[in-house]
Order: C-alpha cells, then structure tokens, then sequence
C-alpha cells in the first residue's frame, strides 16, 4: 500500500521521476489505518480551486479528479460551472462521468446569486428565485441537497426573520424535486453559531440543515480591496468566534461537514484546528454521514506565492489522511 502511495503521488504535482523525489514528501501524506470510519468521506471541489481557475482542470473533470484520490463523494461548487446551471447537456455529461468514476454527487455549492437574509424584500425575493435554477440543477445532476448562504446586514433578529422565510421558500421549491437546502456558516453574520443555529429552529423542517464548516467562523474581517477572490484573499480576519463552541452548536442540525484547512505541522497536524477535538464533537452528536475536505492552502499558494503551502493535490491528500487519523482517534 505504501509503495503504491508513493508511485501514485509521484504521478501527480507532488513528484515526477525519481525516488529521490518520492523520499521528500512528507511523511504524513502517507498515513494509513485500518479501523472503520464512522462517517464517509467527501471533497470539496474547491479543494482544486487553483486549478479550475487557472483553467488546468475544466469543471467536467471533478469526479476523475477525486476518484483518483479515492474519494466517492462530491461536492460542486456553482462557482466554477456559473453559466451552466441550465445546461441540460452540461449537466447530463456531469452525470455520466460521476457514475463512471463510482461518485456520489452530494450537493451543489451556491455563490454569487443574492442575499437570502437582504432585509430589501425585492432583493430578497429575486435572491430566492436565482437560486431556483441551482435547485433545478441539483436535480438534475441527483444531488438531494444544494448549500445557500444565508448573510444579511441590519438588526440580525431581523436578518434571521428574513433567511428563514427565504429558506422556507427554498424548500417548498425544492419539494418539488425531492432537493434539500442546506446552509453553511460561511459569510458575515452566519459565521456566529449560535445566530445560524437559531435560523434553523426557526426553520424547523427536516429538509433544512446546516454545512458545519471547521474554517468559516470570522465574524469580522477587513473589506476587500476588489470585489473578487483575490481581493477577499488578502483580506485579514479581525474577530473569530469559537470554532469548537460554533460545531457543537451545529451539529445537531448537520447535514454535512467541511474539514477544512490550510497548513500542516510535520506531524500531518492542523495548527490552526484541532481535528481530534473536532471529531470527537461531531461523534459526540451522533453524526454519520459526509464529511467533505475543503484544502485552501493551494488557493493561498497561488496568490500569495507561499511555500509553506502545498499545492492542491497534495494538500488534499494531507487534509485526507489528517481526517482519516482524526476520526479514528474520536
């Protein structure tokens, strides 16, 4: 198995020819276990997001991608098939190549589409129906869930009141073809665990959840310089909520999980996240189904040109077996 790992990984940005190549990967890359998982596991296609922007893979390249890493479960993110989402041939070449590769498609990552929790109702409104055609997508592509974010400015009793009836008509659109909605702590006031776990109490249905993502709980961050990716990545976070405290606050409302990460010390840790303390919450609230990496260091690495990030693939695997070794361990 070692020696296959290895072989593997000189195949891919991580090595080209030689042992001596081989060698110098990090040891961590190489983590094996045999005790069974109590969850699956998935990957975020923002995981390759350097590549998919850099156009090295096209959007259709997803599942292979991930097969090749081992992993089944797919999540898409809207971001990098945007003008596809009513592109019935588009989708149905998804599809087919995700069945190909063995994979499950999970959920549809939406971005870019409204605010959900806009206190303008014209706004809001428009926002719920740009979303419709994601659902239509999802559909399509045998997803039962997409993710929403559900951000807003003003009083947030108000913002919630608002991300609640924007969900709830979501999910009544969704019923229509059998497609979730879930929401992720990812954006401005939805990174407060407790405020995103009061929307879905007041949401109340069985069709709504949460992504409880381990990286996405900044409650205040300096603006972006330029309204897109590479303003947001220089911008510098100024207040964090507690992540440990914002997990146990959604998981009883999970539908997934995002293990996200950046770094790794030589030991294949995350120090910026405990992933052990992580995995034992999320054992704790009786959570069985995916969890997806989310690796951003490659993304870092490309704008930033920092070599203490590994690139895309690499990183990935990293994040992988740290998930793997973590989730035992709970």
């Amino acid at each position: 198995m070692k020696t296959n790992r290895r072989a593997f990984i000189r195949q891919t940005a991580f090595g080209t020819a030689s042992l001596a190549v081989a060698a110098s990967v990090p040891q961590y890359l190489y983590a094996e276990s045999s005790k069974e998982l109590f969850f699956k596991i998935a990957v975020s296609q923002f995981s390759f997001a350097s590549q998919f922007w850099s156009g090295q893979l096209r959007a259709l390249d997803f599942p292979a991608k991930a097969k090749e890493l081992g992993i089944s479960g797919l999540d898409y993110c809207s971001m990098f098939f945007a003008d596809k989402a009513k592109d019935s041939v588009f989708l149905a070449e998804l599809k087919k190549r995700s069945e190909d590769a063995g994979s499950y498609n999970l959920r549809i990552m939406i971005d870019g589409e409204g605010v959900l929790g806009d206190l303008n109702e014209t706004a809001r409104l428009k926002a719920v129906d740009n979303h419709h055609k994601w659902i239509d997508a999802a559909a399509a592509l045998g997803c039962p869930m997409i993710r929403v974010n559900v951000e807003g400015d003003g009083d947030p009793a108000e913002v919630a009141k608002a991300a609640a009836d924007s969900l709830n008509r979501l999910i009544e659109y969704g019923s229509k073809s059998k497609v979730d909605v879930i929401v992720e702590n990812h954006i401005g006031i939805s990174c407060n665990g407790d405020w995103l776990a009061g929307v879905m109490k007041q949401v109340n249905s069985e069709h709504c959840g949460t992504l409880a993502d381990f990286g996405n709980f900044c409650i205040n961050r300096t603006k972006p310089k330029t309204n897109d990716i590479a303003g947001y990545m220089e911008t510098r976070c100024l207040e964090e909520y507690d992540k440990y405290k914002g997990i146990t606050e959604l998981m009883p409302f999970a539908k997934g999980v995002h293990a996200k990460s950046h770094v790794f010390a030589a030991n294949g840790d995350d120090p910026e996240t405990d992933f052990y303390k992580m995995f034992k919450i999320i054992k704790q609230s009786g959570f069985k189904g995916w969890v997806s990496i989310e690796y951003e260091g490659g993304l870092l690495k490309m704008y930033s040109k920092d070599t203490k990030y590994l690139d895309d693939y690499a990183g990935t695997t990293a994040v992988k077996n740290l998930v793997e070794k973590a989730g035992r361990m709970a």
